[in-house]
């Protein structure tokens, strides 16, 4: 039985509507053990609320705060973050700075590692977020999944619309009106059931 945790930062809701479709695609290979974890907010609940952010968190408020130590429990780690600037939120970045007790031990060695990402606009880094975001994994030894073009919908030219084959992708607008098209939450369902695939296939 293949254990996927999937860990994300959102802050008006979209990477969470990626992870929600990431773990209904990992759902579907048969025994898949799925659990989704939030990484812990940093921005003062002021600025939330300034922003707008603090309403739109409520909707997934009762996913569980992610802890370095839970991370060694999964067979497959998917993490997804907002991107900024680039790179990962600061958010996720503080999870993964805590985490030298695994390294160390070599605990996340051998699993696997998938990671997945919202941007602001359609050149707003997703690519350098996905790939900057390997790094870590591969200093702690995991497996890197992506999403293959055998997933047409990669290809697609019909629509605006993320997706790569380092990780499903979407995009926000500045102002954060624009959520996950369908296109895009059909490759992340397709990037969470490969994941939960090719993690089960290395268990047996």
């Amino acid at each position: 039985m293949p254990r996927i945790q999937i860990v994300f930062y959102s802050m008006f809701g979209h990477v969470y509507s990626l992870a929600e479709a990431v773990a209904e695609g990992a759902r579907q290979v048969q025994g898949a053990d799925v659990s989704l974890y939030q990484a812990q907010e940093l921005v003062p609940e002021d600025r939330l609320e300034a922003s707008g952010a603090l309403e739109a968190r409520k909707t997934f408020s009762h996913i569980p705060v992610a802890r370095p130590d839970q991370l060694a429990q999964a067979d497959a780690l998917i993490f997804g973050t907002p991107t900024r600037f680039g790179n990962m939120c600061a958010q996720m970045r503080n999870l993964l700075d805590q985490t030298s007790s695994q390294w160390l031990n070599g605990e996340l060695i051998g699993k696997v590692g998938s990671v997945f990402t919202s941007t602001a606009s359609q050149h707003g880094g997703q690519e350098t977020t996905l790939t900057s975001f390997h790094t870590t994994l591969l200093h702690h030894g995991m497996i890197i999944v992506g999403v293959p073009y055998s997933e047409q919908r990669l290809l697609t030219m019909q629509e605006i619309s993320g997706g790569t084959p380092y990780g499903a992708t979407t995009m926000a607008d500045a102002d954060g009106s624009r959520m996950p098209s369908e296109n895009e939450l059909a490759i992340a369902r397709t990037q969470g059931a490969r994941v939960a695939d090719i993690t089960a296939r290395l268990l047996t």
